[in-house]
């Protein structure tokens, strides 16, 4: 089969520093007295596959919200292309899958890229889009006779539709079984090898690796981590040491301490040094448990937060 490309033409030369496509300044996000961002610094350049990595709530889709100009900042600032992120000038260059996606039940799957299509000016040839996402044979099925899976292709296919510059994809492989998450993940490759832009949310650190340059850790709000996957990937192979003991001396490879419920718990990236330095200095302890970190846990722990 020929691959057609999904980027867009407009890029600048290669020589050239990378632009930034969008950018968020110390952008604050309240619903009431829920803060869901707080003063996040954030930007996507040109040409890269950025991944943005954190657990449930951590602000992920609220950032891409405001990135597309769907929802408004409480203060800070928010820049799509340089401008204004509502204006249809700068959204009409990007593709979105976001989070939760709705699809009119008694279209056709081909009719609802001929929808999508018909809002851009030079849009992708609907029969490549489908062949490219697997979708051909579903191309007359309504979409309420869709499995989740099915629809979840679509949704991220229609992203694609008007040959984004950029396109922000929302936790993407939701509801996919291995085979359909590995044939999206090589899509979005191929886009980002043609000069494509991603912004690519999970809270899945494989799915991350499997993809991303640059990764950008969200946690309860704030940016906790801004580095490449090697870097990323290093900080997060921290354990969590839990035990009930007084007052402990300096152990080495401990990054985090902090008490709770009559417990310590220790964050240290070999718990079994750890645990052969307790018995090697006769400190008395008990109710020992060792589980790896959350990512959230890692961070926060890491971070000094």
């Amino acid at each position: 089969m020929t691959q057609t490309s999904l980027a867009s033409p407009e890029l600048s030369s290669p020589a050239a520093a990378p632009a930034v496509l969008a950018r968020a300044s110390g952008v604050t996000r309240r619903y009431g007295d829920h803060t869901a961002l707080d003063a996040v610094d954030f930007e996507i350049r040109q040409g890269e596959l950025l991944g943005l990595l954190g657990p449930n709530g951590a602000g992920k889709s609220t950032l891409v919200s405001l990135l597309t100009g769907l929802k408004q900042v409480t203060s800070g600032r928010c820049e799509l292309f340089g401008g204004d992120p509502r204006r249809p000038e700068n959204r009409l260059r990007i593709g979105v899958t976001p989070q939760e996606t709705g699809l009119p039940e008694t279209l056709r799957v081909a009719e609802v890229v001929d929808f999508v299509a018909a809002h851009y000016p030079d849009p992708e040839n609907r029969d490549e889009l489908l062949e490219r996402f697997g979708l051909s044979a579903l191309a007359r099925r309504q979409t309420g006779g869709m499995s989740g899976g099915e629809k979840r292709r679509l949704a991220v296919a229609l992203a694609f539709v008007g040959r984004p510059r950029l396109v922000f994809l929302d936790e993407p492989t939701t509801g996919l079984d291995v085979e359909s998450r590995k044939a999206l993940w090589d899509r979005v490759a191929e886009f980002h090898a043609d000069g494509g832009t991603v912004l690519l949310t999970s809270h899945y650190l494989e799915e991350i690796e499997a993809l991303a340059e640059r990764v950008v850790v969200l946690g309860r709000g704030r940016v906790l981590a801004d580095d490449s996957v090697d870097a990323i990937r290093g900080l997060v192979r921290v354990h969590r040491v839990s035990l009930t003991a007084g007052d402990l001396p300096e152990l080495p490879g401990v990054v985090g301490e902090h008490r709770e419920d009559g417990r310590v718990h220790l964050m240290t990236g070999d718990p079994d040094q750890l645990v052969r330095e307790l018995v090697k200095r006769e400190v008395a302890f008990s109710g020992l448990e060792i589980r790896p970190t959350s990512l959230e846990e890692a961070f926060l722990t890491i971070t000094g937060s």
